[in-house]
């Protein structure tokens, strides 16, 4: 598919703080959550809820603080959960996707809408 970025702006759901502050995220399908710089964070205020084990495709992994951020994809706003990474990642994981209902169309490299949510099946077993 190849990488491609697109401009996301990051703020504290709380209110608290700064504005939002507009950033260049490379979509990664492969991420769960959506990774940014902790000093990005603590510019905004944003404190960390708990710490989770990250594991990376070269098989690593370490413990990294996580957290929520609000985060605006256009005109679209939804408070979606963050891992506080290291300065200069800025990672738009399939969470954040899900959660703002977007696909990836690798030919086109952009996000688009999904149309709909698929539910459970609902009836009787």
């Amino acid at each position: 598919m190849g990488y491609f970025s697109v401009l996301v702006h990051v703020g504290n759901p709380r209110g608290l703080g700064s504005d939002m502050r507009p950033v260049e995220a490379v979509v990664d399908t492969g991420a769960s959550d959506s990774m940014f710089p902790a000093s990005l964070f603590e510019r905004l205020h944003i404190e960390p809820e708990g710490e989770y084990p990250c594991f990376y495709a070269n098989g690593e992994s370490e413990m990294r603080n996580y957290g929520v951020a609000s985060i605006r994809i256009g005109e679209r706003s939804n408070i979606c959960p963050v891992i506080f990474g290291p300065d200069g990642h800025f990672l738009l994981g399939a969470t954040t996707l899900e959660i703002f209902k977007l696909a990836v169309d690798p030919i086109g490299q952009e996000l688009i809408p999904v149309r709909g949510l698929r539910l459970g099946w609902g009836g009787e077993i």
